[in-house]
């Protein structure tokens, strides 16, 4: 049980990482990269029932999935970076 919880925490942390480098955000460590991980795995998810999308990205690990949340955690993250961005 305990080495599960250290998968998906392991997993969420990668894909959290890969969608800050994508959504252009560097800031945080590792926990930050893992909550952004599994906000893009929920934001990512619930765009994958909305839209349109081709279920050939529904790829899961564990029960988590990856390529939806990478891309939910790009979204988040770009959103973010266009809200708090510092206005000169």
């Amino acid at each position: 049980m305990l080495i599960q919880l250290l998968i998906l925490l392991a997993i969420a942390g990668v894909c959290g990482a890969l969608g800050q480098a994508i959504g252009g955000g560097s800031r945080g460590g590792c926990l930050v990269s893992i909550a952004i991980g599994f906000i893009g795995a929920l934001l990512g998810s619930w765009l994958a029932g909305v839209l349109p999308l081709p279920r050939q990205f529904a790829f899961n690990i564990a029960g988590f999935p990856v390529v939806w949340s990478i891309i939910g955690a790009a979204v988040f993250v770009a959103v973010i970076n266009l809200i708090s961005r510092r206005r000169n």
